[in-house]
């Protein structure tokens, strides 16, 4: 097992706020954390909008495939955050829960995922503050 954390994010089709969270968390994070997204529901492809919103703040998620939802994804990891879409996860002890209540993007245009996305980078450099901080030299 890993010293650093790790984080899931879940949401039913891993097509939108999930693929946006996990990318954030990488892009803003590095490899100070191990980051994981899946859905209990995955999609065919990751959301078009989504792509592009990431697109447009210099994040390429093009490549990105939609996931599904394993109990070990959710051992393997130290935080779970669902995506505010009722999706159940294993709970196992130890582990930090966080419910993250955000508008789907599926079915929406650029223009209305752009909030979205810009609400999960705040979110997201809110949990880095927590669980994996910049180290002070």
């Amino acid at each position: 097992m890993s010293d650093k954390p790790s984080v899931l994010f879940v949401c039913v089709h891993n097509a939108g706020r999930s693929q946006m969270a996990a990318a954030w968390l990488t892009h803003l994070a590095g490899d100070r954390v191990e980051v994981r997204s899946a859905g209990s529901a995955p999609a065919d492809q990751v959301n078009p909008a989504a792509v592009e919103a990431m697109r447009e703040v210099g994040i390429d998620i093009s490549a990105e495939t939609p996931k599904i939802l394993t109990v070990d994804a959710v051992k393997e990891s130290d935080v779970c955050v669902t995506m505010g879409c009722g999706d159940t996860c294993p709970v196992f002890p130890g582990k930090r829960y966080l419910d993250w209540t955000l508008d789907d993007p599926a079915g929406r245009g650029v223009a209305a995922v752009r909030p979205i996305r810009d609400e999960i980078r705040k979110r997201v450099e809110d949990l880095i503050a927590e669980i994996a901080p910049e180290p002070t030299i």
